[in-house]
């Protein structure tokens, strides 16, 4: 079987050891010649890369390790480029919370105006390691998993459309694993769904036991109605409250459209006065991740550093980062995998924009993926995902025009705020906040 050379784009991020020791516990179907972390922050991916390095040496002294913030050196002779870059670190992603919450809206990484401004930050930098891969190894796939996603995905649609990037999101993988442990079943890759919608933005319409054909959805709709997609054997507490609340909330949105299951981003689009009402404009997720996630892995990785060996480690097998392996073996080892893919729209929803980048079921090989149709959809649905997918092109509109009004109305447009001149204040400031990283909107 083909050794193959990666590099993981975004090096320096507090996920890469676990992605990293993930990479390794599947080397038996995926295995590696070298791997490579690459990030433009030197002294960050230096806090990462130091102790990956050991935990190479200990656990895989057989695969070359290096990393490095040349983009030459990283992206020369790779098969494949995993990126998860954050444009602006967790600086700016405080921000893209916190401005919109000062003006009474959503503050989320992703969602609403605060997830606008990351688009804006994230479309160059996900544009130019295209660019670098194309130029050093222009054979190599981009398996991007950079949020948001679908902003991201949608600039790669209309300014590289002959590029070899696949845009996928770990969301729906999560909830899956939920869903799996409420039907009582070992893993989720025993269930076959069909699912429609945009990136954090859809529902799943069919969910079917493999082997069986059992259909499941009577299950997950009868216990999704009382508790959302919290179950017992999840361990619920010890889960982050706030995920523990966006994973109860699941019961309400699912609510509203009961034929099928909801992503739980559905929250800050149709509670978002709940979700405000929640939210602590002085301690909001970024301080959560700061104070939780990030203190424990760079001191993980000091520590690693500082004694020479991660024997003792901490750090665990990345669980939901193994769909990106299942992507990596479905184009190298044409596995015709199925799998949820960002991918443009072309008439697999029937009644809905053909250019949208949408979330389906993809049969995936390794000439890239072969969208499913998903057929004609409800008004309901039809109807947000007509006004998400128009926020989403009229921010990719803003950057490649450098149009303050497309910016302005893209951000009118959005669920989470509630009218024009709010979004227009919300707007102003975030251009001053992003003035190092937005392009010049006039």
């Amino acid at each position: 079987m083909k050794k193959h050379s990666v590099v993981i784009a975004g090096g320096g991020s507090t996920f890469t050891p676990e992605i990293l020791l993930m990479l390794l516990s599947e080397e038996e179907r995926f295995p590696l010649s070298e791997l490579k972390l690459y990030d433009n922050d030197a002294e960050r991916q230096a806090i990462v890369g130091n102790a990956c390095a050991i935990m190479m040496k200990e656990r895989a002294p057989h695969i070359k390790f290096s990393f490095t913030t040349d983009p030459k050196e990283a992206f020369t002779g790779v098969d494949f480029v995993m990126a998860h870059i954050r444009v602006g670190k967790y600086e700016m992603r405080s921000l893209d919370e916190k401005i919109p919450l000062k003006y009474g809206c959503v503050g989320q990484e992703t969602c609403g105006a605060g997830g606008m401004a990351y688009g804006m930050r994230s479309i160059g930098g996900v544009l130019e390691l295209i660019d670098y891969m194309e130029k050093y190894s222009p054979d190599a796939w981009m398996l991007n998993y950079s949020n948001p996603a679908a902003i991201v995905a949608e600039a790669c649609r209309r300014l590289k459309p002959n590029s070899k990037v696949l845009n996928i999101c770990d969301m729906p993988v999560g909830i899956e694993d939920y869903m799996a442990v409420i039907c009582g079943l070992k893993s989720r890759k025993e269930m076959q769904v069909r699912y429609f919608g945009l990136n954090h933005f859809g529902w799943w319409t069919s969910i079917r036991e493999k082997s069986t054909g059992k259909d499941l959805m009577p299950i997950l709709k009868e216990h999704v109605s009382k508790h959302g997609y919290l179950h017992p054997n999840l361990d619920a507490a010890h889960m982050d409250e706030d995920w523990r609340s966006t994973y109860e909330k699941a019961k309400d949105t699912w609510a509203i459209s009961p034929d099928f299951m909801p992503n739980t981003y559905f929250k800050y689009y149709l509670f978002p006065d709940y979700v405000v009402s929640h939210s602590d404009i002085k301690y909001t997720r970024t301080d959560m991740v700061r104070d939780g996630r990030e203190k424990r892995v760079f001191g993980e990785c000091r520590r690693i550093t500082e004694s020479g060996t991660a024997k003792d480690s901490i750090f665990e097998v990345g669980g939901h980062a193994t769909y990106i392996v299942d992507l990596a073996c479905a184009i190298s080892n044409n596995t015709n995998e199925r799998m949820l893919l960002i991918v443009p729209n072309n008439g697999s929803i029937i009644n809905f924009d053909p250019t949208a980048m949408v979330e389906i079921p993809c049969i995936v090989g390794s000439a890239g993926p072969e969208p499913l149709v998903m057929g004609e959809i409800p008004r309901f649905n039809k109807g947000l995902m007509e006004q998400q997918v128009a926020v989403e092109k009229l921010v990719v509109d803003a950057w490649t025009e450098g149009s303050y009004l497309k910016m302005w109305q893209a951000i009118s447009m959005s669920k989470t705020v509630p009218s024009v001149e709010v979004a227009k204040k919300i707007l102003d400031e975030l251009i001053e906040a992003n003035k190092s990283f937005w392009p010049k909107l006039k």
